[in-house]
């Protein structure tokens, strides 16, 4: 595929709409040595994490399940980050034969992990948009969402130009990027106090 922020927000929004038909994880419909497939997976755990978010947030929700739901948030962001890093690494084979120029400039961030906000923005517009479709709300509650909605589908666009800037840029040598690894503390048992102290 061409890579293009259309390509992805389309993947992001059939992903969307996909768990939300049953709720549940959708069949990935992409080749799995793609990059589509990797951006539907990726979407796919965005949005169960986001519903997993609400449902902690119950107040009558029992201590035992928050518990078990914290363990699903960070199991989900450690899947989250490691998708972040294979798409990173596929973009960067796309490019690893184009040279860099001497005055390319570095960009502060790698372009899956601008696509990872394009993936957390297609939630926040589809839930929103929601909001604005309520029949048991206010008048000013659909407003205040309607104006918000604006807002998110503006940023789309925004977000959307910049990652096609980004990958035009890189395609030419004018810009370059490196991949620093998350390296994630709390999950591992051999750096986090809490969990080598209680081995020991």
């Amino acid at each position: 595929m061409k890579l293009e922020s259309a390509k992805v927000v389309e993947i992001f929004k059939n992903s969307v709409s996909d768990w939300h038909k049953e709720e549940v994880l959708s069949p990935n419909p992409f080749p799995q040595s793609s990059l589509e497939f990797l951006f539907y997976q990726k979407n796919q755990i965005d949005t169960i994490q986001w519903h997993v978010e609400d449902e902690i947030r119950r107040p009558d929700l029992p201590d035992k399940e928050l518990v078990q739901f914290k363990r699903k948030i960070d199991a989900l962001n450690q899947e989250r980050t490691d998708l972040v890093e294979q798409i990173d690494d596929q973009i960067s084979a796309l490019y690893k034969s184009v040279e860099k120029k001497p005055n390319a400039r570095m960009n502060s961030e790698t372009p899956a992990w601008l696509i990872d906000r394009m993936s957390i923005l297609e939630l926040k517009i589809y839930h929103m948009k929601e909001q604005t479709e309520r029949k048991d709300v206010s008048p000013e509650h659909i407003q205040t969402c309607q104006n918000k909605l604006n807002v998110l589908l503006e940023q789309r666009i925004d977000l959307s130009k910049c990652l096609d800037e980004l990958l035009d840029d890189l395609s030419k040598g004018d810009k370059f990027y490196k991949v620093y690894r998350q390296m994630k503390m709390y999950n591992d048992k051999n750096l986090n106090p809490s969990l080598y102290t209680k081995q020991a």
